[in-house]
């Protein structure tokens, strides 16, 4: 299943939802997907039932904190989320990697680059949040610059 064909079978309770628009959101939607099948296939050797564990819940909770850091009322607030996210997709990124013996490398060379296109754009998110609601609004004090000569 590739990224286009799995959008179009994501439900409209799901598609409407103005949190949608987050590519983020959506590239976490579909690596989460993705992850089903890899854990199941990591779930079959012993040496990786742990790992497959720990790899479904870290997927799981990239999409899961962005969908609340963005129902947030603050900068501030969502930017804590957006960075649980970012460090969910580091997690699994990681968990990917330990499981490349049994994924094969191709399948885990596509997550990783998915779930680092899904940390770049928290790199943005994050700072925005911040910056837009810490940042203290410029203020025009109506002083003038005048020059004097003692």
């Amino acid at each position: 299943m590739d990224y286009a064909e799995r959008e179009r079978t994501v439900p409209e309770a799901i598609t409407s939802d103005p949190l949608w628009r987050v590519e983020a959101y959506r590239l976490a939607l579909f690596v989460a997907d993705l992850g089903w099948h890899d854990v199941t296939k990591l779930m079959s050797d012993r040496r990786t039932l742990s790992l497959a564990g720990q790899m479904y819940r870290a997927l799981g909770s990239i999409g899961s904190n962005i969908g609340e850091g963005y129902s947030r009322g603050t900068g501030r607030d969502r930017a804590r989320f957006y960075e649980y996210a970012l460090g969910s997709a580091r997690e699994s990124r990681d968990w990917y990697y330990k499981g490349r013996h049994i994924l094969g490398e191709s399948v885990v060379a596509h997550r990783l680059n998915l779930l680092t296109q899904i940390a770049r754009l928290l790199l943005v998110m994050i700072p925005d949040q911040r910056g837009r609601y810490i940042r203290e609004e410029r203020a025009d004090y109506g002083v003038q610059n005048s020059e004097k000569t003692v």
